[in-house]
């Protein structure tokens, strides 16, 4: 089994900039693989003036030779991945079967679900998880159910298609009835509207799975890319303000069909700051001139919603936890541009409750926490034209070697800018980049 294989993964609540690192070591892989998540992700890259936001579709379709992959774990969403698709070869991408494949086994994202995602979400009222109403977690919900999933081998065998649109579609308008008193869907316009999205995807639809386990045994290296972030994992997370999918590092095996050891290197990626969309607990959040800053400056509003995301200090107690869980070999650490301009930085690298310093990281105690804060000296130069460390200025080589030295990983990929070469590769034990 090959170890040459590379992960990356968010160790924060997603929008770390993944699209940047993905699309850099995409450069020196033959394949890359989405694991979880759906629709709700968006991965931005800048290459020169050309600005893609990709939703579904993996960022190695922007580099030549490399084999994109849509995992099993991927709630498939057929509509974006068309609309995807097309304005790609638009922009004169080449998008064929060559070099994306799409599961048979992923999950196929309804009309029903992403209904019930707003019907949901507007019951709910002030408790609303704040979802990106993309039908993300009734998808994931009727994977488990079982009985009502559809599947991508599904959605291209029209036969099958149309006898389950009609059960399962019968089903849903039954309980959005009962539960929303909602106006009953037409399941017969739907079959038709999906067997035709089935015919357009059935080219590039493949057992991924088998695909990538022969890709591992001929050392081909496999680069996992990750949706939203660690922090969000359904089950190591922040629950229930978190997404529906293993997000962390473990959900990559069961998510592409590889074995654990397929996993390689693992890069943690962290924003120099932190933010987060939606509800949920956010310790170091800077509700003020100082988060307008970092929002205005690092253009925070979401890939996918357009929402404003809350934005804060960097919290280093929480992103160890979210290293130590990925089992990251060394990470990444995006953004650092952003925080030029500010006389002062924080870093958090504790938490207190009533008193008494947590020695653990617990998603499940955080709506009470104090946080311990460290202050390093601020820079006030533009460093998008740096590209070694020693150019960086002294305040911000002393900041990424205290990331260094708190989370005991060295820091492999620095960015600096928005665009392809805006980047400094550092510590970075992946084979190729720099």
């Amino acid at each position: 089994m090959s170890s040459k294989n590379v992960n990356v993964v968010g160790l924060q609540w997603g929008d770390e900039g993944k699209g940047k690192v993905v699309d850099a070591v995409a450069g020196v892989s033959r394949y890359v693989a989405r694991y979880c998540g759906g629709a709700n992700a968006g991965h931005t890259v800048v290459v020169g003036d050309e600005k893609y936001a990709l939703h579904l579709i993996p960022c190695g379709i922007l580099r030549n030779r490399v084999i994109n992959v849509i995992g099993n774990g991927v709630a498939f969403c057929p509509e974006t991945a068309l609309k995807e698709i097309d304005g790609l070869r638009e922009r004169g991408v080449k998008v064929g079967p060559e070099n994306l494949l799409i599961s048979s086994a992923a999950h196929v994202v309804m009309p029903w679900h992403k209904l019930q995602d707003q019907l949901s979400e507007k019951s709910l009222g002030a408790q609303k998880i704040g979802t990106t109403a993309r039908g993300i977690g009734p998808c994931y919900s009727d994977k488990t159910n079982r009985s009502t999933a559809i599947r991508v081998a599904d959605l291209v065998d029209e036969e099958t298609l149309r006898q389950k649109v009609k059960i399962i579609g019968a089903v849903k308008n039954s309980v959005f009835r009962a539960l929303y008193d909602a106006e009953p869907m037409d399941c017969a316009k739907i079959a038709d509207a999906y067997a035709a999205l089935g015919r357009r995807i059935a080219p590039h639809v493949a057992n991924t799975g088998a695909v990538l386990r022969k890709a591992c045994d001929a050392g081909e290296r496999i680069l996992f890319e990750g949706g939203q972030g660690c922090m969000l994992d359904i089950d190591h997370g922040t629950f229930p303000f978190v997404t529906s999918s293993n997000t962390s590092t473990c959900g990559v095996p069961g998510g592409c069909g590889v074995p654990p050891k397929a996993v390689g290197t693992v890069i943690g990626l962290v924003k120099a700051y932190q933010t987060r969309v939606g509800a949920g607990p956010f310790p170091t959040e800077q509700d003020n001139r100082i988060g307008e800053y970092i929002r205005q400056r690092g253009h925070e509003y979401g890939t996918t919603t357009g929402r404003p995301r809350r934005c804060g200090w960097l919290d280093l107690f929480a992103v160890r936890y979210a290293a130590d869980l990925c089992g990251a070999d060394e990470v990444a650490l995006a953004l650092l541009d952003v925080l030029s301009g500010l006389d002062e930085l924080k870093i958090c690298t504790g938490y207190r409750i009533d008193g008494e310093e947590l020695e653990d990281f617990d998603p499940a105690r955080m709506e009470r926490v104090e946080c311990l804060y460290e202050t390093l000296g601020g820079w006030q130069e533009d460093i998008s034209r740096c590209r070694t460390f020693e150019s960086l200025p002294a305040e911000a080589r002393a900041y990424v070697r205290r990331v260094e030295e708190y989370l005991g990983r060295p820091v492999g990929i620095i960015g600096v800018g928005p665009e392809r070469d805006m980047t400094i590769v550092h510590h970075s034990s992946v084979e190729g980049l720099g």
